[in-house]
C-alpha cells in the first residue's frame, strides 16, 4: 500500500464516548469515519503504566485490523531540566508511557520535555538532551522498539523550539520528529501567515535532518489562541479570527509530496480531523486535474 498522509484525533472523540464505546472499539470506529490515525491519552500517568497489557494489545490488534496507526501521547508531568530527583521520576514516567505503547504497538510516544526554569536556556536544553539519552538507553535494554517523540511547544518558557527538537533528534538514538504547528503559531506570535512561512519550516527540517525525516513527520494541529507568552487555548478549524490555517499546510503537503501522521487537538476532535482530511484531498484532486492535458 502506497504511503499517504493519515488523519485521526489526539483522544476518544466525545460522541465516541457518548456511544459507550470501549477503548478497543475506536480504531473501527474511526475507520468507519474515513480517518485512520489515532494518539492515547497517557497525559496523566505516574512512574507505572495506568492501563493493563492486555488492553493495549487488544487495542493494538484493532488498530493493525482496521489499518490504523496508533500513538501514544506521555504524561505531561514530564521536566527532563529540573532538579536531579524530578529529572528521574519524568524518566521514569516516559518509560512507563513507552513500555505501553510498546505493548500496543504504538509507532511513537509524544512527550514535552520540561522548562527552562531559572536555569540558562543551553544549560536546560542540555540537561534534557542527556536525559533522554539515557530513557533511550533504557528502552533499548527493555527491548522497546517505540520511538520517542520530543514535540514543538507552544509556550516560551518551555523547552520546544523547533530546532531544539531538531537537535535532540540528531543527538538522541531512537527519536522521532514531532511538530506541533499550533505550538510554533503561538510561541512565536502567529507566525504562520502565509503557506510561505510554512514552506520555510518544511525546508528547514529537510536541510537539517533530511528528506525522510520530513516525509514522515508526526504532526499535531489546531487553531490556536495565544498571549504574549505562547499557547492559551486551543480552538476548531472554523474559527476564522485564530489561526494558522490548516489550507497553507495542506498546500505544503502536496508541495512536498509528504505523508505525515496528522492529530487533530480542536476541541471537536474527529469532526476536524475529517475537515483535515478533506482540505488536503481537495487540493490534491484540484492539482491533479489541473495537470490533466
Amino acid at each position: 500500500m502506497a504511503e499517504h498522509t493519515r488523519f485521526g484525533p489526539a483522544g476518544v472523540p466525545p460522541m465516541f464516548r457518548l456511544l459507550g464505546a470501549k477503548t478497543h472499539d475506536v480504531p473501527k470506529l474511526l475507520r468507519e469515519e474515513g480517518l485512520d490515525a489515532f494518539e492515547y491519552q497517557a497525559v496523566r500517568w505516574g512512574p507505572k503504566p495506568q492501563m493493563k497489557q492486555e488492553d493495549a494489545q487488544k487495542l493494538g490488534e484493532e488498530a493493525r485490523r482496521n489499518d490504523v496507526r496508533l500513538s501514544l501521547h506521555g504524561s505531561y508531568f514530564i521536566n527532563l531540566s529540573g532538579k536531579r530527583d524530578v529529572i528521574e521520576a519524568s524518566k521514569r514516567r516516559l518509560i512507563a508511557s513507552a513500555t505501553a505503547a510498546d505493548w500496543m504497538g504504538a509507532y511513537v510516544m509524544v512527550f514535552h520535555t520540561g522548562f527552562y526554569g531559572r536555569v540558562e536556556k543551553r544549560f536546560a536544553f542540555k540537561n534534557c538532551v542527556e536525559a533522554l539519552k539515557d530513557v533511550s538507553a533504557e528502552m533499548r535494554s527493555l527491548g522497546l522498539k517505540v520511538k520517542l517523540g520530543p514535540e514543538t511547544m507552544g509556550r516560551k518558557f518551555q523547552v520546544g523550539t523547533l530546532d531544539e527538537i531538531m537537535t535532540i533528534c540528531e543527538e538522541v538514538e531512537g527519536t522521532q520528529l514531532v511538530i506541533d504547528w499550533g505550538h510554533l503559531h503561538a510561541r512565536h506570535q502567529g507566525t504562520f501567515k502565509s503557506v510561505g512561512d510554512m514552506r520555510a519550516v518544511a525546508e528547514k527540517v529537510e536541510y537539517r535532518l533530511g528528506t525522510e525525516v520530513l516525509k514522515t513527520m508526526h504532526c499535531h494541529f489546531s487553531k490556536i489562541e495565544f498571549t504574549s507568552q505562547g499557547e492559551k487555548r486551543h480552538h476548531v478549524l472554523d474559527e476564522k479570527r485564530y489561526g494558522p490555517d490548516f489550507r497553507m499546510l495542506a498546500e505544503v503537503i502536496a508541495d512536498f509530496n509528504l505523508h505525515p501522521t496528522m492529530i487533530c487537538e480542536s476541541p471537536i476532535l474527529d469532526v476536524d480531523a475529517i475537515k483535515m482530511r478533506d482540505t488536503l484531498k481537495g487540493i490534491i484532486e484540484a492539482r491533479s486535474t489541473a495537470a490533466q492535458p
